[in-house]
Protein backbone atom coordinates (compact mmCIF):
# COMPACT_ATOMS: atom_id res chain seq x y z
CA UNK A 1 0.00 0.00 0.00
CA UNK A 2 0.87 3.48 -0.40
CA UNK A 3 2.56 5.33 2.29
CA UNK A 4 0.06 8.07 3.93
CA UNK A 5 -0.40 10.29 6.74
CA UNK A 6 -1.84 8.68 9.29
CA UNK A 7 -3.12 10.52 12.62
CA UNK A 8 -1.51 8.63 15.58
CA UNK A 9 -4.18 7.45 17.97
CA UNK A 10 -3.73 9.08 21.68
CA UNK A 11 -3.03 5.58 23.15
CA UNK A 12 0.08 5.29 20.51
CA UNK A 13 1.67 9.01 20.71
CA UNK A 14 4.29 8.03 23.50
CA UNK A 15 5.07 4.75 22.24
CA UNK A 16 5.40 6.53 18.68
CA UNK A 17 7.61 9.54 19.84
CA UNK A 18 9.80 7.10 21.61
CA UNK A 19 9.97 4.96 18.65
CA UNK A 20 11.24 7.96 16.71
CA UNK A 21 13.89 9.20 18.62
CA UNK A 22 15.35 5.59 19.07
CA UNK A 23 15.46 5.35 15.09
CA UNK A 24 17.40 8.56 15.46
CA UNK A 25 19.53 7.33 18.32
CA UNK A 26 19.91 4.30 15.94
CA UNK A 27 20.92 6.24 12.50
CA UNK A 28 23.17 8.63 14.96
CA UNK A 29 25.03 5.22 16.03
CA UNK A 30 25.42 3.68 12.39
CA UNK A 31 27.19 7.00 11.26
CA UNK A 32 30.28 6.51 13.37
CA UNK A 33 32.99 4.32 13.28
CA UNK A 34 32.59 0.76 14.76
CA UNK A 35 34.19 0.80 18.59
CA UNK A 36 33.78 -0.83 21.99
CA UNK A 37 31.72 2.24 23.07
CA UNK A 38 29.62 2.44 20.52
CA UNK A 39 29.22 -1.37 20.40
CA UNK A 40 27.44 -1.69 23.52
CA UNK A 41 25.41 1.82 22.82
CA UNK A 42 24.24 -0.54 19.86
CA UNK A 43 23.16 -3.48 22.34
CA UNK A 44 21.32 -0.91 24.41
CA UNK A 45 19.14 0.33 21.63
CA UNK A 46 18.56 -3.53 20.70
CA UNK A 47 17.73 -4.02 23.95
CA UNK A 48 14.91 -1.11 24.65
CA UNK A 49 13.82 -2.10 20.99
CA UNK A 50 12.90 -5.35 22.11
CA UNK A 51 11.15 -3.43 25.56
CA UNK A 52 8.86 -1.35 23.15
CA UNK A 53 7.89 -4.42 20.81
CA UNK A 54 6.98 -6.23 24.26
CA UNK A 55 4.65 -3.01 25.45
CA UNK A 56 3.50 -2.80 22.42
CA UNK A 57 2.15 -6.41 22.67
CA UNK A 58 0.96 -5.91 25.97
CA UNK A 59 -0.95 -2.35 24.78
CA UNK A 60 -2.81 -4.27 22.18
CA UNK A 61 -3.72 -7.36 24.21
CA UNK A 62 -5.72 -4.79 26.34
CA UNK A 63 -7.18 -2.48 24.19
CA UNK A 64 -10.96 -0.95 25.09
CA UNK A 65 -13.40 -1.66 22.36
CA UNK A 66 -13.44 1.85 21.94
CA UNK A 67 -9.63 1.70 21.17
CA UNK A 68 -10.31 -1.14 18.42
CA UNK A 69 -13.08 1.14 17.16
CA UNK A 70 -10.52 4.21 16.63
CA UNK A 71 -7.41 1.28 15.44
CA UNK A 72 -10.19 -0.23 12.64
CA UNK A 73 -11.23 3.39 11.28
CA UNK A 74 -7.00 4.52 10.52
CA UNK A 75 -7.20 5.48 6.95
CA UNK A 76 -4.09 3.06 6.49
CA UNK A 77 -6.12 -0.17 7.54
CA UNK A 78 -6.49 -2.70 4.24
CA UNK A 79 -9.82 -2.23 2.66
CA UNK A 80 -11.75 -4.74 0.29
CA UNK A 81 -9.60 -3.97 -2.56
CA UNK A 82 -6.72 -4.61 -0.44
CA UNK A 83 -7.91 -8.13 -0.05
CA UNK A 84 -9.19 -8.93 -3.01
CA UNK A 85 -6.12 -7.88 -4.99
CA UNK A 86 -3.79 -9.84 -2.87
CA UNK A 87 -5.73 -12.71 -1.91
CA UNK A 88 -7.45 -13.71 -5.47
CA UNK A 89 -5.54 -15.43 -8.32
CA UNK A 90 -7.44 -13.06 -11.00
CA UNK A 91 -10.34 -11.31 -10.59
CA UNK A 92 -13.01 -8.79 -12.22
CA UNK A 93 -14.93 -6.11 -10.80
CA UNK A 94 -18.85 -5.59 -12.00
CA UNK A 95 -20.51 -2.58 -11.83
CA UNK A 96 -23.75 -1.33 -11.72
CA UNK A 97 -27.57 -2.62 -10.25
CA UNK A 98 -28.99 -2.65 -13.58
CA UNK A 99 -31.45 -0.02 -12.01
CA UNK A 100 -29.46 3.21 -13.27
CA UNK A 101 -26.77 3.59 -10.33
CA UNK A 102 -23.33 2.09 -9.85
CA UNK A 103 -22.53 2.80 -6.22
CA UNK A 104 -18.97 3.27 -5.40
CA UNK A 105 -18.90 2.21 -1.38
CA UNK A 106 -20.17 -1.09 -2.73
CA UNK A 107 -17.48 -3.00 -5.03
CA UNK A 108 -18.53 -6.59 -6.64
CA UNK A 109 -16.96 -8.89 -9.10
CA UNK A 110 -16.16 -12.35 -9.92
CA UNK A 111 -12.71 -14.34 -9.13
CA UNK A 112 -10.81 -17.26 -8.19
CA UNK A 113 -9.52 -18.27 -4.97
CA UNK A 114 -6.66 -20.52 -5.07
CA UNK A 115 -8.65 -21.76 -8.50
CA UNK A 116 -11.97 -21.97 -7.07
CA UNK A 117 -14.18 -19.70 -8.87
CA UNK A 118 -16.07 -17.14 -6.53
CA UNK A 119 -17.98 -13.86 -6.17
CA UNK A 120 -17.42 -11.21 -4.34
CA UNK A 121 -18.62 -8.44 -2.41
CA UNK A 122 -17.84 -5.46 -0.13
CA UNK A 123 -17.65 -1.94 1.52
CA UNK A 124 -15.04 0.13 0.24
CA UNK A 125 -13.53 2.95 2.35
CA UNK A 126 -11.20 5.87 0.17
CA UNK A 127 -7.89 6.24 2.03
CA UNK A 128 -8.24 10.31 2.14
CA UNK A 129 -10.98 12.29 2.35
CA UNK A 130 -11.27 13.11 -1.81
CA UNK A 131 -11.82 9.36 -1.86
CA UNK A 132 -13.83 9.33 1.26
CA UNK A 133 -16.14 11.55 -0.73
CA UNK A 134 -16.44 9.35 -3.62
CA UNK A 135 -16.77 6.19 -1.73
CA UNK A 136 -19.39 8.22 0.80
CA UNK A 137 -17.14 6.80 3.49
CA UNK A 138 -18.11 2.73 2.83
CA UNK A 139 -22.21 4.04 3.65
CA UNK A 140 -23.86 1.88 1.12
CA UNK A 141 -26.85 3.24 -0.66
CA UNK A 142 -29.66 1.48 -1.76
CA UNK A 143 -28.38 1.01 -5.60
CA UNK A 144 -25.40 -0.44 -3.78
CA UNK A 145 -27.43 -3.62 -1.90
CA UNK A 146 -29.00 -3.78 -5.25
CA UNK A 147 -25.75 -4.38 -6.84
CA UNK A 148 -24.47 -6.35 -4.48
CA UNK A 149 -27.46 -8.64 -5.14
CA UNK A 150 -27.40 -8.91 -8.44
CA UNK A 151 -24.08 -10.58 -8.00
CA UNK A 152 -25.27 -12.99 -5.29
CA UNK A 153 -28.26 -13.78 -7.69
CA UNK A 154 -25.50 -14.16 -10.02
CA UNK A 155 -23.36 -16.58 -8.03
CA UNK A 156 -26.37 -18.81 -7.27
CA UNK A 157 -27.04 -18.93 -10.43
CA UNK A 158 -23.30 -20.40 -11.90
CA UNK A 159 -22.76 -22.30 -8.15
CA UNK A 160 -20.07 -19.68 -7.13
CA UNK A 161 -19.18 -19.41 -3.56
CA UNK A 162 -19.79 -15.94 -2.36
CA UNK A 163 -17.11 -14.02 0.14
CA UNK A 164 -18.29 -10.62 1.26
CA UNK A 165 -16.12 -7.95 3.37
CA UNK A 166 -17.77 -6.08 6.09
CA UNK A 167 -16.24 -2.84 6.47
CA UNK A 168 -18.76 0.32 7.28
CA UNK A 169 -19.75 2.52 10.17
CA UNK A 170 -23.67 1.97 8.45
CA UNK A 171 -25.89 2.42 5.47
CA UNK A 172 -26.63 5.61 4.37
CA UNK A 173 -28.85 7.28 6.07
CA UNK A 174 -29.64 10.22 3.76
CA UNK A 175 -33.50 11.52 2.88
CA UNK A 176 -32.71 10.45 -0.40
CA UNK A 177 -31.15 7.30 0.55
CA UNK A 178 -35.02 6.58 1.98
CA UNK A 179 -36.22 7.80 -0.32
CA UNK A 180 -34.63 5.03 -3.25
CA UNK A 181 -35.82 2.33 -0.52
CA UNK A 182 -32.70 1.77 1.80
CA UNK A 183 -34.47 -0.05 3.98
CA UNK A 184 -36.99 -2.36 1.35
CA UNK A 185 -32.77 -2.75 -0.28
CA UNK A 186 -31.62 -4.09 3.11
CA UNK A 187 -34.44 -6.34 3.99
CA UNK A 188 -34.75 -7.91 0.54
CA UNK A 189 -31.05 -8.74 0.86
CA UNK A 190 -31.65 -10.63 3.77
CA UNK A 191 -34.37 -12.56 2.83
CA UNK A 192 -32.35 -13.18 -0.60
CA UNK A 193 -29.33 -14.59 0.98
CA UNK A 194 -31.30 -16.58 2.97
CA UNK A 195 -32.57 -18.32 0.24
CA UNK A 196 -29.14 -18.86 -1.73
CA UNK A 197 -27.89 -22.52 -2.40
CA UNK A 198 -24.40 -21.52 -2.48
CA UNK A 199 -22.03 -21.20 0.59
CA UNK A 200 -21.90 -17.68 1.73
CA UNK A 201 -18.82 -16.72 4.00
CA UNK A 202 -19.19 -13.26 5.41
CA UNK A 203 -16.11 -11.70 6.65
CA UNK A 204 -15.57 -8.43 9.24
CA UNK A 205 -12.52 -6.31 8.55
CA UNK A 206 -13.04 -3.35 9.95
CA UNK A 207 -15.64 -2.03 11.12
CA UNK A 208 -19.26 -3.87 10.58
CA UNK A 209 -21.86 -0.64 11.71
CA UNK A 210 -25.79 -1.72 12.18
CA UNK A 211 -27.96 -2.67 9.03
CA UNK A 212 -25.76 -1.48 6.76
CA UNK A 213 -23.23 -4.19 7.40
CA UNK A 214 -26.28 -7.16 7.68
CA UNK A 215 -27.05 -6.21 4.50
CA UNK A 216 -24.43 -8.58 3.10
CA UNK A 217 -24.08 -10.14 6.61
CA UNK A 218 -25.59 -13.09 6.32
CA UNK A 219 -23.60 -16.16 5.69
CA UNK A 220 -23.03 -20.30 6.46
CA UNK A 221 -19.99 -18.49 8.04
CA UNK A 222 -19.01 -15.03 9.79
CA UNK A 223 -15.81 -14.69 10.41
CA UNK A 224 -14.11 -11.58 11.95
CA UNK A 225 -10.69 -9.80 12.09
CA UNK A 226 -8.91 -9.79 15.85
CA UNK A 227 -9.32 -5.96 16.17
CA UNK A 228 -12.32 -5.26 13.68
CA UNK A 229 -16.22 -4.12 15.58
CA UNK A 230 -19.11 -5.59 15.13
CA UNK A 231 -22.39 -3.78 16.10
CA UNK A 232 -26.07 -2.63 15.98
CA UNK A 233 -24.70 0.99 16.63
CA UNK A 234 -21.65 3.26 16.49
CA UNK A 235 -20.83 3.69 20.30
CA UNK A 236 -21.05 7.15 19.65
CA UNK A 237 -24.83 6.99 18.41
CA UNK A 238 -25.94 4.97 21.56
CA UNK A 239 -24.42 6.97 23.69
CA UNK A 240 -26.19 10.15 22.26
CA UNK A 241 -29.38 7.77 22.14
CA UNK A 242 -29.62 6.66 25.63
CA UNK A 243 -27.55 9.30 27.67
CA UNK A 244 -27.66 12.49 25.32
CA UNK A 245 -23.80 12.69 25.65
CA UNK A 246 -21.79 11.32 23.19
CA UNK A 247 -18.34 11.27 25.48
CA UNK A 248 -20.05 8.12 27.01
CA UNK A 249 -19.02 6.51 24.24
CA UNK A 250 -16.64 4.38 26.08
CA UNK A 251 -19.50 3.31 28.29
CA UNK A 252 -21.54 2.57 25.27
CA UNK A 253 -18.73 0.50 23.49
CA UNK A 254 -18.28 -1.37 26.92
CA UNK A 255 -21.84 -2.36 26.63
CA UNK A 256 -22.44 -2.87 23.48
CA UNK A 257 -19.80 -5.90 23.31
CA UNK A 258 -18.59 -5.14 20.04
CA UNK A 259 -15.24 -6.94 20.11
CA UNK A 260 -14.25 -9.86 18.14
CA UNK A 261 -13.91 -12.13 21.40
CA UNK A 262 -17.20 -11.11 23.01
CA UNK A 263 -19.32 -11.90 19.54
CA UNK A 264 -17.02 -15.06 19.57
CA UNK A 265 -18.72 -16.09 23.07
CA UNK A 266 -22.20 -14.87 22.15
CA UNK A 267 -22.37 -17.21 19.19
CA UNK A 268 -22.29 -14.54 16.64
CA UNK A 269 -19.32 -15.17 14.69
CA UNK A 270 -17.30 -18.46 14.08
CA UNK A 271 -13.79 -17.79 14.06
CA UNK A 272 -11.70 -14.43 14.87
CA UNK A 273 -8.71 -14.83 12.65
CA UNK A 274 -5.80 -13.07 14.45
CA UNK A 275 -3.93 -9.84 13.84
CA UNK A 276 -0.29 -8.71 14.09
CA UNK A 277 0.62 -6.13 16.87
CA UNK A 278 -0.49 -2.95 15.35
CA UNK A 279 -3.21 -4.16 13.61
CA UNK A 280 -4.04 -5.77 10.21
CA UNK A 281 -2.16 -2.42 8.89
CA UNK A 282 1.23 -3.08 10.09
CA UNK A 283 1.64 -6.42 8.24
CA UNK A 284 -1.08 -6.38 5.62
CA UNK A 285 0.54 -9.45 3.75
CA UNK A 286 0.56 -11.70 7.21
CA UNK A 287 -3.36 -10.95 7.31
CA UNK A 288 -3.93 -11.82 3.74
CA UNK A 289 -2.44 -15.27 3.80
CA UNK A 290 -4.39 -15.73 7.07
CA UNK A 291 -7.74 -14.96 5.62
CA UNK A 292 -6.78 -16.45 2.70
CA UNK A 293 -6.39 -19.84 3.83
CA UNK A 294 -9.72 -19.79 6.67
CA UNK A 295 -11.45 -18.58 3.30
CA UNK A 296 -10.11 -21.80 1.37
CA UNK A 297 -10.57 -24.04 4.01
CA UNK A 298 -14.55 -22.99 4.89
CA UNK A 299 -15.36 -23.18 0.81
CA UNK A 300 -13.76 -26.70 0.62
CA UNK A 301 -15.95 -27.94 4.42
CA UNK A 302 -19.26 -25.80 3.17
CA UNK A 303 -18.90 -27.34 -0.28
CA UNK A 304 -19.34 -30.69 0.62
CA UNK A 305 -23.29 -29.86 2.55
CA UNK A 306 -26.07 -30.39 0.87
CA UNK A 307 -28.00 -27.31 -0.11
CA UNK A 308 -30.86 -28.10 2.05
CA UNK A 309 -28.72 -28.32 4.99
CA UNK A 310 -26.30 -25.68 4.36
CA UNK A 311 -29.61 -23.27 4.04
CA UNK A 312 -31.63 -25.00 7.39
CA UNK A 313 -28.04 -24.13 9.53
CA UNK A 314 -27.72 -20.45 8.04
CA UNK A 315 -31.81 -20.27 9.38
CA UNK A 316 -31.22 -21.54 12.55
CA UNK A 317 -27.59 -19.46 13.13
CA UNK A 318 -29.58 -16.22 12.68
CA UNK A 319 -32.11 -17.39 14.63
CA UNK A 320 -30.34 -18.25 17.75
CA UNK A 321 -28.91 -14.49 17.17
CA UNK A 322 -29.97 -12.53 20.62
CA UNK A 323 -31.33 -15.58 22.39
CA UNK A 324 -31.22 -15.42 26.29
CA UNK A 325 -32.41 -17.30 28.98
CA UNK A 326 -33.86 -16.41 32.18
CA UNK A 327 -33.99 -17.81 35.59
CA UNK A 328 -34.59 -16.61 39.14
CA UNK A 329 -32.18 -17.29 41.64
CA UNK A 330 -33.67 -18.91 44.91
CA UNK A 331 -33.20 -16.88 48.33
CA UNK A 332 -31.48 -18.66 50.91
Amino acid sequence: MANRNVLTLNFLKPIVEFEVQLDQLQKTIKSFNNGRSFSILQQEVDNLYLEINQLKSCLFASLTPLQRLHLVRQSDRPTTLDYISNMMDNWIELHGDRGGTDDSAIVSGIGSLNSIPVAFIGHQRGRDTKENVVRNFGMASPGGYRKALRVMKHANKFNFPVLTFIDTPGAWAGIKAEELGQGEAIALNLKEMFSFDIPIICTVIGEGGSGGALGIGVGDSILMLEYAVYTVATPEACAAILWKDSTKSTIAAESLKITSYDLKLLGIIDHVIEEPVGGAQSNPTHVYDSLKCYLTSEINRLTVISNLERKQRRYEKFRKIGKFYESSVPII
